[in-house]
């Protein structure tokens, strides 16, 4: 697995974040979509959703909640429950992400993105190849922030689809 700059994945396994009024809605987009992606280019896109690459909920998303809320970060930071899956194995999955993920996410405000960015692009799985700048995780953390804050401001949740 290698990384370029900004934590994105150059190969690897892929992660779509969207938002969906719940369980039910989330599973059908599913198969509505065969399956994935759900973040696709072009305007015909009907999901919010963004493309986040190689950057995990439990172990890479779940360090920048334990940063937001400055506690250390364990394993289950984030709760996530697989919601469906075409091949356990060969994927691709989808799980659901906790309210309270969604709310930390949403809470994170433009005072605090730069002190994030830095302290997250430090972290092992993004820094392995050396530190990114310091504002380099700037964009993925607004991304996923303003998701989070669409997805609060509707009543809708938070979900992850992920392909090998």
């Amino acid at each position: 697995m290698s990384y370029v700059r900004g934590g994105v994945l150059a190969m690897g396994v892929l992660y779509d974040y969207f938002r969906a009024a719940d369980d039910a809605a989330a599973v059908r987009l599913m198969e509505d979509l065969d399956g994935g992606p759900v973040a696709v280019g072009g305007d015909g896109a009907a999901v919010d959703a963004i493309d986040l690459k190689g950057i995990d909920p439990a172990v890479i998303l779940g360090q920048l909640v334990s940063f937001v809320r400055g506690v250390d970060w364990e394993v289950n930071t984030i709760v996530s429950s697989l919601l469906w899956s075409r091949d356990e194995q060969e994927g691709p999955w989808l799980m659901s992400i906790d309210s309270a993920t969604r709310d930390t996410l949403a809470s994170v405000d433009g005072a605090q993105v730069r002190e994030l960015s830095a302290r997250w692009g430090r972290i092992e799985e993004l820094a392995w190849g050396g530190p990114p700048a310091d504002d380099e995780m700037l964009p993925v953390i607004e991304q996923i922030a303003a998701l989070a804050r669409r997805a609060r401001d509707a009543g809708e949740n938070l979900y992850c689809w992920c392909c090998l």
